[in-house]
């Protein structure tokens, strides 16, 4: 079940796609240890505490949980051959955090390059979850555009440093890069 070969992978797709659960569900198959990094800001929001609630239920404890808002590259340089498999979800809620906290788009894209090598430095295996963001219309507000825009850039770096790139729609998957 243990995958002996380092393996990365980047699982795009639309809000509610099934994006999450076909990433958990493919790491269930090939990896006994798992590291489920959490890259959201629950705070006072009650109905995104009920979210983080669902997905940690849907892990049932089976996961080492991570929760790391800003630095994911430095969690990735950490994790160890023996953790298998570490799963970031996801690069869009880490995209918000890095807006949130006031960075330009040139520290974002440097975040974003840093995030690729870690990724090939990673020892262990890695599945990164985004969301496809580009597939509507042009957003109305300057900030939407910028975020459209970074995720959309960061998908693309982070599609580079990746083995798989799976899009996934209606729950089924469609693989980009094998």
């Amino acid at each position: 079940m243990q995958s002996k070969i380092k393996q990365t992978m980047l699982v795009l797709g639309g809000c509610r796609s099934g994006k999450s659960r076909f990433a958990e569900e493919w790491i269930a198959e090939n990896f006994k240890q798992k590291t489920y990094v959490a890259t959201s800001v629950v705070g006072s929001d009650k109905e995104m505490q009920r979210r983080v609630d669902l997905h940690k239920e849907r892990r049932k404890g089976e996961w080492l949980d991570v929760e790391e808002p800003l630095e994911i590259a430095s969690v990735l340089r950490k994790a160890s051959v023996n953790d298998g498999v570490c799963l970031v979800d996801c690069l869009t809620l880490w995209l918000t955090n890095l807006l949130l906290a006031d960075l330009s788009d040139c520290q974002i894209e440097e975040r974003i390059r840093e995030l690729g090598k870690a990724v090939d430095e990673c020892l262990a295996s890695v599945v990164l979850v985004s969301n496809e963001v580009g597939l509507g219309i042009v957003p109305e507000s300057r900030l939407s555009r910028r975020f459209r825009d970074l995720a959309g850039w960061c998908n693309q770096q982070i599609g580079r440093h990746c083995s798989k790139v799976v899009f996934v729609a209606a729950g089924l998957p469609l693989y980009l890069k094998k």
